[in-house]
Order: C-alpha cells, then structure tokens, then sequence
C-alpha cells in the first residue's frame, strides 16, 4: 500500500524543513511513503528547498492559483502517482506529522474513506476565544449542509483513500475544506475523525486577511455547494418564502374588499400577485436546476470512469518498479538532519 503526503506551500522556506522533519517515515501497513510539495507561485525558493531536501515529487504552479487549486492538483498527481491514501497537510507545520499513522489506521482497517484530524481547537492555547467559537460555529454549520458529523469541520489535517479521491471534484478556489465534506456527503462516503495534535503557531494565515472575510467566502461556498448538490430544496424554500410573503398583501386586500369598502388597495393585489408569480417560477427554476443537477451527477459518475482507467493504464507498471520505502524516505531524513547540523556550525 503506497501513501503519498502532499503539502501544499506558498512562501514556506522557512518552515518546509520542520514540516518534513515532522513527517514519518514509516507507518504500520503501509509499504512506500513518498512526499509531494506543490509549490503555489511561491517567490522564495520553496520548490527548489524541497528538492534539495529530498522530496519525492515538487510540483510548481507558475502563478498563485489559491489552496483549494493546488490541493486539488495535488490530489491528481499523487492519484497518478500510485497513491492508495493520499494525506493533506500544511507547509506551515501547524500539524504535527507523527500523527498521520492516527490518520490513516481507519482507512487501512478499511472503516472510513475520508478521515478529518481533529485539532480540539478548544485546547489550542493560540487561539483566540472569538476565534474559538467561531471555529466551533462554522463546523456546526458545516455539519448542518453536509450531513457528516465531524468536530473540527474546517480542518486541512486528512488523509483520503484512492477510492474517495477519484470521486472529488474541487471547483472553489478558495478553499476545499468545506467543498469535500459536502461532496462527500451528498456521495455517502465514509468519513471519520481522530483527535490530533498541533504545533506551536509559526506564523499568521495567508488563507484571509480578516475574519470577516473568512466568514464570508466560507459562507458563500458552503451555500454555493450545498445547492450545487441539493438546488430544488434550495430554490423550493426561496419560492415558498416568496410565496408566502405575496400572500400577505393578497389578504389586506380581500380584507378590506369584504369587510371594509369592496374597493380600494388594488395595489396589495399587484404586489402580492408578482410576488406570487415570482415564488412559481423560482420553484420552476429549481426543478430545471435539479435536472441540471442530475445531469451532473451522470457527468462526474463518467468523469470518474474515465480517470479510473486512465490512472489504471498508466499505471499498470508503476507499482512493480517503485523505490523501496526505507532508502527514499531516510534519504529525506538525512538531508534534514545534515542541514541542520550545518546551520548549527
């Protein structure tokens, strides 16, 4: 069984070599680990760092494409790669890497196909207690569109099995955090969580520049996705609410036609009337997104057939000639522990 650790990095130079300090290299039930650095338009030197460190695979966006861009590349190489289990962490070393064996065991054991590190963001002594509520309210809404019961919804610590990789679809470039939970919801995959740990912070976010502006495009992708997935709920709840408020001018005016006047408030009438109209053909509107929607379904279901047998062609000779796992990954060791007696002489 092949796992492959990608980390997704901008401007990471400086914490790259704790982040592959950290990082196992050996893990029960695993037969090759290899590593995987996508560099994001970095304008340091953190693809040409990785190299010399000995990661397994570099990858460089010529231009900063944004987190949910470069996880979802990542994720495509390391499927063509070989990779069995694909495990996502940060470049910041926020994570700590000995816990990626606690990650994977559940897919090994084949009882999840997504599993979510949870950070106890409670616990974390960093954070913040607006940032911590904030953290516990955003996962709490994300569980609500999902439907998978996770603690610490916004995590970027998880491991994935090929089986659920050939499924995603990232389309946000923003982030992909909330996106795949609710894809692999509405595609009723297996997902769980273990408690991880975290390190020392080393640095701020450069995911958003506020909370308010993480609120917001959080926000918006949660319900882009959600009814991406789910558009006749949406568009069927937006109509009826619609509805109902054209109903109300509609009853002022049979009011005071038979109890007050009989004439008088035609306005209600047409109010309520094109409020009405508009409730009805945002209804409609949601079963022609609903047929979209399935219609999507039916794409992506072809969508996987296809990278299945192009990753299967080839691959076909990709395992039997792939590197022992002890010499590639010591190697990676060694680098790291060679430039840090060297930067202590």
């Amino acid at each position: 069984m092949k796992l492959i650790i990608q980390i997704p990095c901008f401007n990471e130079c400086d914490t790259l070599p704790q982040t592959l300090g950290d990082l196992p290299s050996r893990i029960d039930g695993i037969d090759i680990i290899e590593y995987l650095v996508i560099d994001d338009g970095s304008s340091d030197e953190t693809a040409e760092l990785a190299r010399q460190l000995g990661v397994h695979h570099v990858l460089r966006n010529t231009t900063n494409l944004g987190l949910a861009r470069s996880f979802a590349r990542g994720i495509d190489f390391a499927l063509g790669a070989g990779a069995d289990i694909i495990v996502n962490t940060d470049g910041d070393n926020q994570y700590y890497g000995g816990d990626i064996a606690k990650l994977v065991e559940p897919i090994i054991r084949g009882e999840a196909e997504i599993v979510i590190g949870d950070r106890q963001t409670a616990k974390i002594e960093h954070f913040s207690p607006g940032k911590k509520l904030l953290q516990s309210f955003g996962s709490s809404v994300v569980r609500t569109f999902s439907g998978v019961q996770v603690p610490d919804a916004v995590s970027g610590f998880r491991a994935i099995s090929r089986h659920a990789a050939m499924q995603l679809n990232i389309v946000s470039s923003f982030s992909y955090t909330i996106e795949m939970l609710i894809q692999a919801g509405k595609k009723s995959m297996a997902v769980a969580s273990t408690p991880v740990r975290t390190n020392p912070k080393t640095r701020e976010s450069r995911l958003f520049k506020s909370v308010f502006r993480f609120i917001e495009r959080s926000g918006t992708t949660a319900i882009r996705m959600y009814a991406m997935y789910q558009p006749l709920r949406i568009f069927s709840l937006l109509g009826a609410l619609i509805a109902v408020v054209g109903m109300m001018p509609i009853i002022r005016f049979l009011y005071f036609y038979f109890f007050v006047g009989g004439s008088g408030k035609i306005q209600s009438l047409v109010i309520g009337s094109a409020l009405l109209t508009v409730g009805s053909i945002t209804f409609v509107m949601g079963l022609l997104a609903d047929l979209v929607g399935r219609n999507r379904q039916l794409m992506e279901m072809t969508l996987e057939r296809v990278r299945r047998l192009d990753l299967e062609f080839r691959n076909r000779d990709l395992r039997g000639g792939a590197p022992l796992p002890s010499r590639e990954n010591l190697s990676v060791q060694e680098k790291l522990k060679h430039r840090g007696d060297a930067e202590h002489s």
